[in-house]
């Protein structure tokens, strides 16, 4: 098949060399411009696509300054909340060292008992 197919193009071709040869410089030509606008427009989505990548760039690093600043006001938030349960914890061992720990006790008791039975009452 191949061979048949070989031989059906030479004749085709046999008398055309003048032709052929002027047909190549023309076709060079053509190939020339045809690839010269092939790489403008390849070079102008390449462009495209760089300027898009910096805009996606540009929000990522806006997002990641952004939850920065959130992460930073978090942090203080939770430094404050943690000097305030200290604190808390060490009044509740001031209390619970001195000599009238019984009396605390009850309080605490009476307080949790009033508690259970209110949540109760209202559900």
């Amino acid at each position: 098949f191949c061979r048949e197919n070989r031989a059906s193009r030479t004749s085709l071709f046999d008398g055309l060399d003048g032709l052929e040869e002027g047909r190549l410089r023309a076709s060079s030509s053509y190939s020339h411009d045809t690839t010269e606008r092939d790489n403008d427009e390849a070079l102008e989505s390449l462009q495209d696509r760089v300027s898009f990548l910096k805009r996606v760039t540009g929000d990522i690093h806006e997002e990641v300054e952004s939850h920065n600043r959130m992460l930073d006001k978090v942090g203080n938030k939770m430094d404050s909340a943690r000097g305030i349960m200290s604190g808390t914890i060490n009044r509740f061992k001031l209390v619970f060292e001195k000599k009238s720990n019984r009396k605390t006790c009850k309080l605490i008791g009476y307080f949790v008992l009033l508690f259970l039975v209110m949540y109760y009452l209202i559900r």
